[in-house]
């Protein structure tokens, strides 16, 4: 008989152990030593109230690991706990697949639920207005709202993601649940209401699923004493590599061109006649500010893309203060005091809502536009980004130097007990040491540490070969002797590969270049940015035993392909991020100020990250083998090269000479 209480709880031998429960529902389970010590570990931090970092090596199965200490907590009446991860494909792992397992076998009860973001449900109220006024708000084919009207008979759930077709932007942004748009109890559909319902299956939850972003947005918000998600007391953030770029976006701004003139379209599009003021009579001084609004915009996002021409390339679109005149502020305030007062007076209560969320949103653009004028806070970098497509979109970004001071005050000060997991954590050396550099960009100052390793035998599964003898990369020479260097080594492994880009421009030159004789070989070559998007083409690649797809920043990270489809990733250039980027470049002048080296204190530790993060798309079973190959040859020119190999785990390495492929 297997005793799992311990106070009540789960303890984690008799669940992963050797002759735990899942070895003896499971006939293919292997306990793992790995996962032993690390399930061990998260419940110890969970039982006493400490934060912990754990690098989980592949094929530990770290989901399991720290399941079992967010269910002892579950079980003891701890709960809840809130799991977050940074992708859907590991959310949906954990929901579909992981925790109803669990939940089968246990004896004890215990529930969990996925938490979606409010803009994720329907809303029947808005359904119904937006129904009524559909020939006055859309200029698109409505077809849509008949469609989402008979799913909303049928659907229990009433989330996005359940449609069984995607909904135009502008259909679903008139009919989904919104913040400051919902009349709570007082509204007639409130006991059937998609996202109340969902939130209030939340409050009795023991284990809450959700994503980075959600989180971080609860962050801040229970920070100013609300909230998206129910109160929980211990925090589990899986994929935590990602935790310092999603801090940078949330506690930053970001003002689109686009965004704002899409809103005030909606609002009112004088050259169609459509969008939520156009039927109303008393409405003419909204239309009015709405035009003036849109004229002013188009001055001022003028005014930005002529100082980004003129001089955004001398420190690439990093601006100081005042850099163009706020002309569009006064215009925004104008038109929202107008539609407040229109809100007031409308008898229509629906009306009323809309209204006043559409207030809402522009004091939030009109509070942002003028500190990113302004730069008001402290510690942040400022920049302009352009993105030249059909037509120009211009983007105004902020983000702060240093995310840890938000992190350790909203999270680690907060928080009895954070678990931060994933696979590339540390720049090797021993426990605690290694998630220096981590702890350091997180704000993370107490916490005890774990390296769990990984089950799989690299020493026998993978053979990496560096080419010592190409240019080094910023030489002009270097793409036609890479492309030359990848010919021979996709020969090699008969395709099957991934060849990882770290920007766009070398991957379209390089594609270019071996396009025709890719298709002599018979090999498929699938490049991203083209027609495909990133789920099609990983799908397309899997089905394809001998296609090559050459991926830049998105492809070194959270991307599955077990079995023979991948065989061979070839590594073009060490992961630096470019040292120009606005954010990057404020760090290293901020590090420099602090007396620190920038390349070694900063941009050689991310690149370290990101190269683990590449090396590890190859093995993801232990039955998968094959090759990894590294065309930079820094990684044993120069003396910091060596950091590189000693980070990933110990496997054959082979420096090759390329001489014999350019006579």
């Amino acid at each position: 008989m297997i005793s799992f209480a311990h106070q009540h709880g789960l303890e984690a031998d008799a669940l992963l152990g050797p002759t735990g429960l899942i070895a003896d529902q499971w006939p293919d389970f292997e306990s793992r030593p790995e996962q032993l010590v690390m399930a061990r570990r998260v419940q110890e931090a969970m039982r006493g109230g400490f934060h912990l970092t754990v690098e989980a090596g592949t094929g530990v199965g770290k989901s399991f690991a720290y399941l079992a200490g967010a269910i002892d907590q579950a079980i003891a009446g701890n709960g809840p706990v809130l799991i977050s991860t940074h992708t859907i494909n590991l959310q949906q792992q954990l929901i579909e697949k992981d925790i109803p397992f669990l939940t089968r076998i246990l004896p004890e009860k215990f529930t969990a639920r996925l938490a979606k973001g409010r803009g994720h449900y329907l809303c029947k109220r808005r359904l119904e207005y937006a129904i009524k006024r559909k020939a006055s708000l859309f200029d698109t084919d409505t077809r849509q709202l008949g469609l989402i009207t008979e799913w909303a008979e049928e659907t229990a759930d009433g989330s996005l993601s359940e449609l069984d077709f995607v909904p135009s932007s502008e259909i679903w942004q008139a009919v989904q649940s919104e913040h400051g748009n919902c009349q709570g109890r007082k509204c007639s559909y409130y006991q059937k209401c998609f996202y109340w319902q969902a939130r209030r299956k939340l409050e009795t939850a023991d284990i809450i699923v959700a994503n980075h972003a959600l989180l971080f947005s609860d962050l801040i918000l229970k920070e100013a004493g609300v909230g998206v998600l129910p109160d929980y007391r211990r925090v589990i953030l899986d994929e935590a590599h990602n935790i310092e770029h999603v801090a940078e976006d949330h506690f930053g701004i970001r003002i689109s061109q686009f965004g704002l003139t899409y809103l005030l379209n909606r609002l009112y599009n004088s050259r169609k006649r459509k969008g939520l003021l156009a039927f109303h009579k008393s409405a003419t001084a909204s239309k009015d500010l709405v035009k003036k609004c849109q004229q002013a915009a188009q001055i001022f996002f003028a005014q930005v893309q002529a100082w980004h021409a003129h001089a955004g390339d001398e420190n690439n679109g990093r601006c100081e203060v005042e850099f163009v005149e706020n002309n569009l502020g006064a215009a925004l305030k104008q038109l929202r005091l107008e539609l407040i007062k229109l809100g007031k007076q409308t008898k229509n209560e629906d009306d009323t809502f809309e209204f006043l969320r559409y207030a809402d949103q522009l004091e939030a653009i009109e509070t942002d536009l003028k500190d990113f004028i302004m730069q008001q806070k402290n510690g942040c970098v400022y920049w302009v980004e352009i993105e030249s497509n059909r037509r120009k979109k211009v983007l105004l970004r902020s983000a702060p130097l240093d995310v840890g001071p938000y992190l350790k005050r909203t999270l680690f000060d907060v928080y009895e007990s954070t678990v931060l997991t994933s696979a590339t954590l540390t720049l090797g050396g021993s426990e605690k040491e290694g998630f220096a550099f981590f702890a350091g960009r997180i704000g993370l100052e107490e916490f005890d540490s774990l390296q769990a390793g990984s089950p799989f035998d690299y020493q026998q599964q993978v053979r990496m070969y560096v080419e010592a003898n190409l240019p080094e990369p910023n030489s002009p020479e270097f793409v036609d002797a890479a492309c030359e260097a990848i010919k021979k080594h996709l020969l090699k492994s008969d395709g099957r590969a991934f060849v990882l880009f770290t920007s766009y421009a070398m991957l379209k030159a390089a594609a270019e270049k071996l396009s025709d004789w890719m298709t002599e070989q018979e090999m498929e070559l699938l490049t991203q940015g083209g027609k495909m998007d990133r789920a099609r083409l990983l799908d397309h690649f899997k089905q394809d035993t001998r296609s090559v797809l050459f991926g830049t920043d998105s492809f070194w990270q959270g991307v599955d392909v077990p079995g023979e489809s991948l065989s061979n990733v070839i590594i073009v250039k060490l992961p630096f991020a470019v040292p120009n980027h606005p954010l990057i470049a404020g760090r290293i002048e901020l590090l420099r100020e602090q007396g620190h080296n920038p390349f070694f204190s900063y941009q050689l530790p991310m690149a370290i990250i990101k190269f683990k993060q590449g090396f590890g798309r190859l093995i993801r079973n232990k039955t998968d083998s094959g090759m990894v190959v590294v065309l930079d040859s820094r990684i044993v020119r120069k003396r910091y090269g060596r950091q590189f190999i000693e980070a990933i785990p110990k496997c054959h390495v082979e420096v090759v000479s390329s001489h014999e492929y350019f006579d």
